[in-house]
């Protein structure tokens, strides 16, 4: 899989599950809509009183992972650096384009958007037929 692959992946499933780290150390994690940009960066948005906020604004690093309706039998685990971005970023324009409902959610006057650029990655795809785990080319 290389980064077309991972765009692609990710636009034609729209949920991610992503992973982070409490102020306890231990881990939480959450459904998120998720966007690719072009780049094969991802984007969600949140709100700054969610568990998930706190904990990027503490740890950025996290994990996803993407496939979640495991009738697909197909996922790709994602891990990267996230970063609040601004409303006007382009990385935002891809989470409109994916989620158009998005665009009702940025008047809260909480609302903000992390983009996360993967650093590793692998897609397992255990289809009939199939097992085959491959990790993502990220270059």
């Amino acid at each position: 899989m290389d980064r077309n692959d991972l765009i692609q992946y990710v636009r034609a499933r729209r949920l991610a599950v992503v992973a982070t780290t409490s102020a306890d150390g231990s881990p939480q994690a959450a459904v998120v809509g998720v966007a690719a940009t072009g780049a094969g960066d991802l984007v969600f948005d949140t709100t700054r009183g969610s568990r998930k906020f706190a904990n990027l604004s503490r740890q950025p690093r996290v994990a996803l992972v993407i496939g979640v309706d495991w009738g697909d039998v197909q996922t790709l685990q994602l891990e990267g650096v996230a970063v609040e971005i601004a409303k006007d970023d382009p990385a935002v324009a891809a989470y409109f384009e994916q989620f158009p409902d998005g665009r009702e959610r940025a008047e809260w006057p909480d609302i903000v958007y992390v983009r996360v650029r993967p650093a590793w990655g692998r897609h397992s795809d255990y289809r009939s037929g199939s097992s085959e785990v491959r990790e993502v080319s990220l270059s």
